[in-house]
């Protein structure tokens, strides 16, 4: 990325790092999603700042922005938008819904029916909306983050593999440390910082961030290492459900969003496998043996990058940005452990 992008990145890391305290590499997975095109599944428990970040990360970009709360009684028009009869026109004319936003934060989206979650499908993939036989489309750039509590499972749908796996990739919050907490207090014990968050970076901003990132060169050793990691998903004796190839797309387009955040015209397997719980591990479903032996999809994921060789090779010849540079041959590596 140029020199100008490179600022305006910091510029949104340094905003939502002043709401979200002491947690830069959350704040880093959000601003990759961002960059590659993707949604974001905020988990964990109460009170540890999912909205929060969510609020922050959209209130630092100047574009439009819509807080959906899902709830049992909510209909999927509400999402979508419904035709309303106009008597002046004597014809319907369609009312947009809360979708229609460049963010999109969908708050306790476990708690919504599983008729209501399907409507975000075709808009999270395709970046559209249909109704009554007309297709509408999206602004750009699009992106949903959406927050859900696994622990208080009375009164919530969990979200079928299909929702799941259209997001690219999911965080937890994680509890602060003690002097990050001690530091909450003081700046969040009167006025709430997100009463003050100004935008730091325009639309159009983003959007050039995104082409930079879509510019990124990825060898074809890298390709092949990440197809192996989710070809090993598929074939894990304690996986009944593998990663489907949007999972594959999804790690990739991660990787290269987290070389352009690191500075880098090219992506290197530590991209790869920096990303890969966090893309991977909540599109995974575990054999019923493995969680009466209380294995997670998390711990699949770590035990298939430490058994999977890591690529080395020699140079690649780098397509970034037209400018036919040569990218560095990445290191041999060894196995991650756990």
């Amino acid at each position: 990325m140029g020199d100008d992008l490179t600022a305006v990145v910091e510029r949104v890391r340094e905003s939502v790092e002043g709401v979200i305290e002491g947690k830069p590499e959350v704040v880093r997975l959000s601003l990759t999603v961002l960059l590659a095109e993707g949604h974001l599944l905020i988990e964990d428990v109460p009170g540890v700042g999912k909205t929060m970040l969510a609020k922050a990360l959209a209130r630092s970009i100047d574009c439009s922005v819509r807080r959906i709360q899902f709830t049992p009684d909510l209909l999927p028009s509400d999402i979508t938008g419904v035709s309303i009869w106009d008597q002046q026109r004597r014809d319907f004319e369609f009312k947009p819904g809360a979708i229609f936003a460049q963010v999109v934060i969908g708050d306790e989206i476990n708690r919504a029916s599983p008729k209501t979650q399907s409507a975000l499908l075709e808009s999270m993939e395709e970046r559209q909306v249909t109704s009554d036989g007309n297709t509408y489309e999206l602004p750009s750039p699009f992106m949903v983050v959406a927050t859900q509590n696994p622990v208080e499972m009375e009164g919530t749908y969990p979200l079928p593999e299909a929702q799941r796996d259209r997001f690219m990739a999911r965080v937890s919050v994680g509890y602060p440390s003690a002097e990050a907490e001690l530091k909450m207090l003081d700046v969040h014990g009167g006025v709430s910082p997100l009463e003050d968050l100004q935008p730091v970076a325009h639309a159009h901003e983003i959007l050039k961030l995104i082409e930079a990132v879509r510019a990124v060169h990825v060898a074809e050793p890298v390709r092949r290492y990440a197809v192996d990691l989710v070809g090993a998903t598929r074939t894990h004796t304690d996986l009944r459900l593998g990663a489907s190839p949007r999972a594959t797309l999804h790690l990739l387009r991660a990787a290269k969003a987290s070389a352009a955040l690191s500075g880098r015209e090219y992506a290197l397997p530590d991209d790869v496998q920096a990303l890969a719980v966090a893309v991977l591990a909540h599109r995974l479903l575990p054999t019923a043996q493995a969680q009466l032996n209380r294995r997670t999809a998390e711990q699949v994921v770590e035990e298939i990058l430490q058994h999977t060789p890591v690529p080395s090779g020699p140079q690649q010849q780098s397509g970034f940005g037209g400018l036919g540079r040569t990218a560095p041959a990445y290191p041999q590596q060894p196995p991650r452990r756990l």
